[in-house]
């Protein structure tokens, strides 16, 4: 069920009615069946694999809350993550691995059999939440949840199941079970917030995708210049999409008085690479900091690591290097979480090497900084960095965007080496699918999330803003977003909703 179809709406108007019409102590079974029907509309087969990570966590849990052997439950947690994260990994990367098994084994006549494997609706998503989950219960957070119902719906809860936010069990568990009258300043702003979102994913990334997928679904056909702008139309298209997705999803969940954490904080006014995915994703980036990277820095082979490092390199350099190597295992672990390509393992050593490279040479720039009396926290330098940090990530988007590999490197090939910037004019642009009042309103719409971004930047709140308005102007611009998203998204000549990228993630 789309997060953009008629038939998402009629769900949520049904659910929220029998939600805020049924007795306080059942509405979290009304978020339960609603949740499972939700996923059921994705395909009923798949529920069978939601099931199983609930059971298997669910009951892990319970011993884990229980037995006091910590050798026991550090095997237990083992067994069930491996069990899980295998799971995933088989149906994600099983074909991918084969494949390139296959190319070994074939001089010998050997070939290992690939099977047609779906993967289910946000599998990586209620991995990571439950896996979450079972590692804060062996570290005695908290107490395990006994109702397994409860249970299932924490990792069920519908509205963030597409993509996320990747939530933690204190955080959300208590506010889907808690009783929630109607209340509608909530109705209100999970609206605003809806629109707010519905208006990133409907006017610009669903525009800018067809300029994407028509330069770099046949990318030989056009040159460097036009293969450059595409990409920053991709940079255009996962955010709005990504982010816009997100806040439809939280705007749904604040409708029923629940509030998701944000996932996403102006990434691109990040001043570094390691800033822009604090920024991006922040849920998956606060799971890999709390569950791999911090186990990873306090591990023994990481603290030898640290003593030999310290010795070779005496100062800051051999303290860093141990931090470095595990920032740069995170993000290569990010970079195969995206998906079973060579693309993606690319796309985290690049992030992973100049992540790692940014902390190692940090002192050796702060020295340099100063002996250019170039203040660090200046506009100069801040507008320096951000271009920088966004011309970085924008590369990297070629990775993530290409087919294949191969692709991705003769796309940088073709921007760097020929670019021919007078490829770039007004027809040929229109050559790629747009019309130029949707350009018109890609731009206005960039303009206005940049414009929005900036106030947050300088600590604006724009819901605040708002509820010093009245009323009055406060419906009105509900009604004038709707009226844009009618005219210009749902009813425009040739619109059709795109999936979400990361639905399938």
């Amino acid at each position: 069920m789309s997060l953009t179809s008629p038939v998402f709406f009629l769900f949520l108007i049904i659910t929220l009615f029998v939600y805020f019409t049924v007795p306080g102590r059942y509405q979290w079974l009304v978020l339960l069946v609603a949740s499972y029907l939700f996923y059921a509309v994705a395909g009923i087969k798949l529920i069978f694999f939601l099931l199983l990570t609930t059971v298997t966590t669910y009951f892990a849990g319970l011993l884990l809350s229980r037995w006091k052997n910590k050798t026991r439950k550090k095997w237990l947690l083992a067994a069930v993550l491996l069990f899980n994260f295998g799971l995933l990994a088989f149906l994600k990367y099983y074909n991918f691995a084969i494949a390139g098994l296959n190319l070994i084994l074939a001089p010998a006549g050997f070939a290992l059999p690939s099977f047609s494997l779906l993967l289910p609706l946000g599998i990586s998503f209620y991995t990571f939440q439950s896996a979450g989950y079972l590692i804060d219960l062996y570290r005695g957070k908290y107490q395990a949840e006994t109702n397994p119902a409860k249970f299932a719906l924490f990792v069920s809860f519908f509205p963030q199941i597409i993509q996320g936010p990747i939530s933690r069990f204190d955080q959300l568990a208590p506010q889907l079970t808690a009783p929630h009258a109607l209340d509608f300043d909530q109705l209100k702003y999970g609206i605003q917030l809806m629109l707010w979102g519905y208006f990133k994913k409907i006017i610009i990334a669903d525009r800018a995708v067809v300029v994407v997928n028509t330069v770099l679904d046949n990318f030989t056909s056009h040159s460097g210049s036009i293969i450059a702008f595409a990409v920053f139309f991709y940079c255009l298209q996962i955010y709005c999409d990504f982010s816009g997705g997100i806040d439809i999803v939280r705007g749904t969940a604040q409708m029923l008085g629940i509030n998701l954490r944000e996932n996403f904080r102006r990434p691109y006014f990040a001043t570094s690479l390691a800033d822009f995915w604090r920024r991006w994703h922040i849920s998956l980036g606060d799971w890999m900091r709390d569950y791999l990277f911090f186990p990873l820095s306090l591990a023994k082979p990481f603290y030898k690591l640290g003593k030999r490092t310290r010795k070779l390199f005496p100062g800051k350099l051999g303290k860093i290097i141990p931090t470095s190597l595990a920032s740069f295992i995170v993000f290569f672990t990010i970079g195969i979480w995206h998906g079973a390509n060579l693309k993606y393992i690319a796309f985290g050593i690049y992030n992973g090497l100049l992540i790692s490279f940014a902390i190692v040479i940090e002192p050796y720039m702060k020295n340099f900084l100063q002996k250019v009396q170039i203040n660090p926290q200046g506009r100069f330098w801040q507008i320096i960095q951000i271009i920088s940090t966004n011309f970085l990530v924008f590369i990297g988007r070629y990775f993530t965007r290409a087919a294949s590999l191969g692709a991705a490197l003769q796309m940088l090939k073709k921007t760097f080496f020929f670019f021919q910037a007078s490829a770039i004019n007004s027809g040929a642009l229109l050559d790629l699918g747009l019309t130029k009042l949707d350009y018109l309103l890609v731009l206005c719409g960039s303009l206005i999330i940049l414009g929005v971004g900036f106030a947050q930047e300088k600590g604006t709140s724009i819901r605040k803003t708002l509820e010093q308005k009245n009323w009055a102007f406060q419906w009105a611009l509900v009604m004038v977003t709707l009226f844009v998203l009618v005219v210009f998204g749902i009813y425009r000549q040739g619109f059709i909703a795109s999936e979400f990228i990361y639905q399938q993630f």
